[in-house]
């Protein structure tokens, strides 16, 4: 079986993927991921074919004129800020992204014929370019499959379904006519409009090297320890803009990651009945007259580092959310951008954790102090990994997708 796989937008949608993708290469079959120049290294020590032929994405990708009705919208609340970024997001991951894609890939696949196409969920391309070809695809776990609403796509992928000489298609869920790939189950599931899903058990760490560093071993162990992390999505793709702030040229304003880092590291001082490591993703932090407790460092095996930690500060991002499921980590959520805003309030839903809705250094520490104290998020935390291991190997995902093929 010849298995294309695509991906966009930060390391972790491949490292999401990696999972599946070893095991299709074990079981012999061969794998091509056609991705960008930066994402190409999350591959690179596995038996997979690496082709580097997608744009990096920026900012600009999403910018339009579309997108000025956010600014234009001055009547709107937070929320219904959020629900219109959501739907002029769908329209351009389906109109000019896929467009740009489609360009891209089709010459991909006419080359290597794949049997099979395992997507980024912000690649909408592949879902035509699989009907053109007659073949299956399947979103892979993102944050982007977990919030972006097929209804919103139909008319844009009817437009390149023309220009490919293909039938209108008017159900929205066509965009997973095969299903889904997922690692949580569905009674903990995150996504919000795509049908179910073939669920497998969440890698404990995709990263076979990972080791944590001897520093952590003498932290102490009588008090909870928190661990604070940004996600790397956001400051890489401010970092591909230079230095022109953090909304100069993005199409929606976000928090500046150091403003933001700057105020966790505030909170993390005030939690001095904790002991805090807080990950600063490479950004300067300074760290002058920060109290004994709170420990900076530039980066940790994430998931290895959860199995022993109290409470996980967190952006929200799927991948981390997965990984705090899978360990049965409380978390406090401080959303930065796109599908994280309804991670956090998915997460305080489940009863895993909570939203945190007061951004300053003292509601942040708040926030913590909430979670840790709250026996029942605990047990909710014990509960979803539970429901984890309850999950088939990921190995076994190698079955489920011949049976499309055959």
């Amino acid at each position: 079986m010849r298995v294309l796989c695509t991906t966009l937008g930060s390391p972790s949608h491949g490292r999401a993927q990696l999972p599946v993708l070893r095991a299709l290469a074990a079981a012999g079959h061969d794998v091509l991921v056609a991705t960008t120049p930066t994402l190409a290294a999350v591959f690179q020590h596995d038996d997979v074919r690496v082709l580097s032929c997608l744009p990096d994405l920026t900012p600009s990708t999403f910018a339009g004129s579309a997108m000025a009705e956010l600014t234009e919208r001055t009547d709107l609340d937070e929320a219904q800020r959020q629900e219109l970024m959501r739907r002029l997001l769908a329209e351009a991951i389906s109109g000019t992204l896929a467009r740009k894609l489609l360009d891209l890939l089709i010459p991909v696949a006419e080359d290597f014929r794949p049997d099979l196409v395992l997507r980024d969920g912000m690649d909408l391309s592949s879902v035509l370019m699989a009907e053109k070809f007659g073949i299956p695809q399947l979103p892979t776990p993102s944050g982007t499959s977990n919030t972006l609403d097929p209804a919103h796509t139909v008319d844009s992928l009817n437009t390149l379904r023309g220009e490919l000489s293909l039938p209108t298609v008017d159900d929205p869920l066509a965009i997973a006519a095969h299903g889904r790939i997922d690692y949580v189950p569905p009674a903990f599931s995150y996504t919000h409009h795509l049908p179910g899903s073939l669920a497998y058990r969440q890698t404990v760490n995709v990263d076979r090297t990972s080791v944590l560093p001897p520093w952590v071993a003498e932290l102490p162990t009588d008090r909870p320890l928190v661990f604070a992390a940004l996600g790397t999505a956001l400051p890489q793709m401010l970092k591909r803009m230079g230095d022109g702030g953090p909304s100069a040229t993005l199409p929606v304003p976000v928090p500046d990651p150091a403003q933001t880092l700057k105020t966790i590291t505030e909170a993390a001082a005030q939690l001095d009945d904790c002991t805090v490591i807080v990950a600063t993703a490479g950004m300067t932090v300074d760290g002058t007259g920060l109290p004994p407790h709170v420990h900076l460092t530039e980066r940790l095996p994430q998931p290895l580092l959860l199995e022993a930690v109290d409470l996980f500060l967190t952006h929200g991002g799927f991948n981390s959310v997965r990984e705090s499921l899978r360990t049965a980590t409380p978390t406090a959520v401080l959303p930065q951008f796109g599908d994280q805003y309804l991670n956090a309030r998915r997460t305080q839903e489940l009863g895993l954790g909570r939203e945190i809705t007061d951004r300053s250094s003292e509601g942040i520490a708040a926030a913590c102090r909430d979670v840790l104290a709250d026996t029942a998020v605990h047990a909710q935390a014990r509960r979803a990994r539970l429901a984890m291991l309850t999950l088939p190997e990921v190995e076994s995902a190698v079955t489920d997708l011949e049976k499309l093929t055959d």
